[in-house]
């Protein structure tokens, strides 16, 4: 598939559950090798613009454009990514199968996984550290490790663009510090990434553009941009004094996590 369109155009998208309107009118065009963070309250409509992009919803109105195409054609150049509370852990599949589920779209009908698939497979857990645990079943892994072989099953499909719905729930502070890193490593790659978040604290940091939601969007742009009190308190209401004091608290912990794990090393 031809990729000289931009990885996401989308126009005047409107979705609803139920007849209650989740999603308004929004507009959106990401550019090729951005690094984007969507932030906003809980119900503002995140994961729903996610599973739009990704076809599992159907919008009521506007339209979304991947690379030109729309999302049944245009699904086959995302890597996904999805929330770790979506996901059945106790379906029995080891590490090294989970990854390999990122090759089937590689593969033509009824072709088996080939060695060079393995390959691949092997080379991206090995980046994010999870190569000694390919025959372990997924399961029986920590929320981390879980969440690390999901980025090594997306890395395995080599795709232009990759959409994660709060890649960093839940993970200890080594992972998030693996994650980040891989994030940077992808963008100058060329790659495109959209990703869910939800800490104030660490968004600054992580991402060089933001989407700021709230059922519309409030505002999309760079970090120096659009990371103002004014926005933000348009984006969260009167909820943003409390989640910047505990983005505050969340900082000071992190720093002190950084610390213990530099010490380690």
């Amino acid at each position: 598939m031809r990729n000289s369109q931009k990885p996401i155009e989308i126009h005047d998208l409107t979705v609803s559950y139920q007849k209650k309107p989740v999603l308004y009118g929004i507009d959106l065009e990401v550019e090729k090798g951005s690094l984007v963070g969507i932030i906003g309250p809980n119900g503002a409509g995140k994961s729903t613009l996610l599973k739009t992009i990704m076809n599992m919803i159907k919008p009521n109105g506007g339209y979304v454009r991947i690379f030109g195409h729309p999302p049944k054609k245009g699904i086959s150049c995302i890597g996904y990514v999805p929330q770790r509370e979506s996901v059945d852990w106790d379906f029995p599949v080891t590490v090294m199968d989970v990854v390999l589920m990122g090759r089937y779209g590689k593969l033509n009908w009824f072709q088996r996984i080939r060695k060079a698939d393995r390959k691949i497979a092997s080379e991206c857990l090995e980046k994010v550290g999870m190569l000694h645990l390919a025959d372990r079943q997924i399961g029986n892994l920590s929320g981390g490790q879980q969440q690390r072989v999901f980025l090594a099953r997306a890395l395995a499909q080599e795709s232009q663009l990759y959409i994660m719905d709060e890649p960093f729930s839940g993970v200890d502070a080594v992972t998030e510090k693996t994650i980040v890193l891989m994030l940077k490593e992808m963008k100058k790659m060329g790659k495109t990434l959209l990703i869910v978040h939800h800490d104030l604290s660490s968004a600054k940091e992580y991402f060089d553009y933001l989407l700021l939601l709230n059922m519309r969007k409030v505002a999309y742009g760079t970090i120096q941009d659009v990371f103002s009190h004014d926005l933000l308190q348009k984006t969260y209401g009167g909820r943003l004094t409390i989640l910047s004091e505990m983005a505050s608290q969340t900082a000071g912990n992190r720093e002190i996590e950084k610390e213990a794990y530099s010490t380690s090393e």
